[in-house]
């Protein structure tokens, strides 16, 4: 099927020879939704106006650093022979798990050293980290990457997938899944979950951050399989051991909370 539309150019605007990204720009937007989404909610459940502010300021960089350190690790033949491109963050290769991992021990230590429940501030979080995943899966739709394996354009026809999305896959003459797509549209059904459904149940403490960490690996153990650019592990997808990892933990420390700590405290309180 032949396509009118050119590739979206990932350079959103030049200011001479600075180059602004419609990646980055997608992130930043991100991070501020969320920001303002968690805010308004961290107030209404008592927590200090500037506790988040605070906690943002040294969860953005130190988890973009987490982002780095995990695909350099992953990607380490590569990077032995090129060590001044671990630094080179705007060519690309940043991972999500190494953001988010890095994201949960920053706020680990913040809310101890602040004295405030990490399960509190994890579960006002949760909608945060879905809104800058749904957001940053976008990036990789500009960039032409994070996408599946190639797909007939009749397939992607036949499941609505518009004009626009198709070309912007459509790579050297190839349509590719659109996985990005997946994963995002995955995210926004969880996010609606969890504002909608969870927020109004007001479940235990801690149970919506363990739904986020579960939901969202469950759909990416799935959407990684189709992938054709995964970091690997011993001949296995990475993405895909810490999904499954991530699943056994949320559904471990939710029974152990829930039947060991016997943990009373809700949501709300």
């Amino acid at each position: 099927m032949p396509f009118s539309l050119a590739a979206i150019d990932p350079v959103a605007f030049s200011l001479g020879p600075i180059h602004v990204r419609w990646y980055g720009i997608l992130i930043a937007t991100g991070i501020i939704l969320a920001f303002l989404v968690v805010q308004r909610e961290a107030v209404k459940r008592g927590l200090h106006p500037d506790f988040m502010t605070d906690m943002l300021i040294w969860a953005v960089p130190i988890s973009i650093i987490g982002a780095r350190i995990y695909y350099v690790v992953f990607e380490w033949e590569l990077y032995k022979e090129h060590p001044a491109k671990i630094f080179k963050i705007w060519e690309g290769g940043l991972a999500i798990h190494g953001a988010l991992i890095a994201a949960i021990i920053t706020a680990v230590v913040f809310t101890r050293k602040r004295g405030v429940s990490f399960w509190k501030v994890a579960d006002i979080t949760a909608p945060g980290l879905l809104i800058g995943q749904i957001l940053g899966r976008w990036g990789n739709f500009v960039n032409q990457e994070a996408h599946g394996g190639p797909v007939s354009d009749k397939f992607l026809e036949n499941n609505i997938i518009p004009d626009w999305i198709m070309n912007q896959m459509t790579i050297n003459g190839v349509t590719y899944h659109p996985t990005f797509l997946y994963e995002s549209l995955w995210n926004v059904v969880g996010l609606l979950l969890i504002l909608l459904v969870l927020r109004r149940l007001n479940p235990r403490r801690g149970s919506i951050f363990l739904f986020y960490l579960a939901w969202y690996s469950f759909g990416r153990f799935f959407i990684e399989g189709m992938r054709t650019d995964s970091l690997m592990y011993f001949g296995l997808k990475a993405a895909q051991l810490v999904s499954i990892a991530s699943i056994l933990a949320a559904a471990a420390l939710y029974m152990v909370r829930r039947f060991v700590l016997r943990d009373e405290t809700h949501y709300k309180d």
